[in-house]
């Protein structure tokens, strides 16, 4: 093993734990708050914490020791059963993401229906769909005998069967369907799901500040600086929506993107694929269960108040209170300023 494999086996490593430890915070969060457990959308982000964990814990481990060994990590049983478990995480953890467009749009393009368009039960049909369909995918790998050690990509996974025409083909059939049935119909469930929304908050967006505009032309003897600020805000307000969406839906093509790709392009038989590159991007591929608490729940408000409640239990006493007096003063000075805004 060169220093190359060795740093990506250590990138992975580092993924893991990463991923293990946000993924268990959204566990944390979720146990403890009722106002999270509410929400229809926790369940999707649920299903998505535990499926990055168990990546974290099963299919990254695997791959490390497939790295380390160069070849198998154990027999022909573990190679077929991680196949399956990687192929199943993979495909659940995409779906999850597009039920969470699908709730995302809902909530923004319907807001006065949305609790009677998303109940738990619809959810948890969604739900039952993604773990059926990812089921499927995991399993014909294994029934066709096409779950194996892959050098390229140092991991078990749905390899080539051979070179049999018939065998080529039908291998081909599946690669193209699996990944068109999970990465792709994902992607355009982001894209016009969150387009969707972009267009619906940059048009209330524009109501608020033709509000905003009219109310300071009447308020002609407020300070100049308020005023600034209140521009600022509608500046920040409208670039807010933006920048979510570019992380959503550029966070999927940046992890997924690559692996996916290369598992298409490795079908063509005069292509060959690097055997670093393709442990590379299977290291993208782990990095989304890492950034996913991030960009779905634990930089939300509900899920930052419950990490403040869990660690001020931990700690057993109120840890920001002083840092809440402490501010006070500057919260009273700006008090004004935020209502006319």
């Amino acid at each position: 093993m060169n220093l190359c494999e060795t740093l990506l086996e250590l990138l992975i490593v580092a993924i893991a734990v990463a991923s293990l430890l946000s993924n268990v915070l959204v566990l944390l969060c979720f146990a403890s708050s009722a106002e999270i457990r509410a929400q229809v959308p926790g369940v999707f982000v649920l299903n998505l914490s535990m499926c990055n964990i168990l990546a974290a814990t099963v299919t990254m481990p695997s791959t490390v020791l497939g790295v380390a060994r160069g070849g198998k990590p154990f027999g022909d049983f573990f190679c077929w059963t991680m196949s399956a478990v990687d192929t199943f995480l993979t495909t659940n953890a995409m779906l999850s993401m597009a039920a969470l467009g699908i709730d995302r749009w809902v909530a923004v393009v319907f807001p006065l229906t949305y609790s009677s368009k998303m109940r738990y039960k619809k959810a948890f049909a969604m739900l039952a769909y993604a773990w059926l369909h990812s089921l499927a995918f995991s399993l014909i790998p294994v029934l066709l005998s096409w779950a194996d050690y892959s050098p390229t990509y140092a991991s078990c996974t749905p390899v080539h069967p051979g070179h049999a025409h018939t065998a080529h083909v039908a291998f081909t059939v599946f690669t193209a369907v699996l990944h068109s049935a999970s990465f792709v119909l994902t992607l355009v469930v982001l894209c016009l799901a969150y387009l969707k929304v972009l267009q619906v908050a940059r048009f209330h967006c524009k109501r608020i500040d033709v509000v905003t505009v009219q109310t300071l032309l009447l308020l002609v003897d407020i300070h100049p600086s308020v005023k600034q600020r209140c521009l600022l805000e509608q500046k920040k307000r409208r670039q807010r929506a933006t920048k979510k969406i570019c992380v959503f839906i550029g966070s999927f093509v940046l992890c997924f993107g690559p692996y996916v790709i290369t598992r298409l392009a490795e079908l063509v038989p005069s292509v060959g694929i690097n055997r670093h590159w393709g442990i590379a991007s299977k290291c993208l591929l782990y990095s989304k269960a890492a950034m996913d608490p991030f960009v779905y729940s634990l930089l939300r408000q509900q899920y930052r108040k419950a990490l403040i409640g869990l660690t001020n239990r931990i700690l057993g006493h109120d840890f920001y209170s002083s840092s809440g007096h402490s501010s006070s003063s500057d919260t009273d000075n700006d008090s004004n300023q935020q209502r006319v805004c």
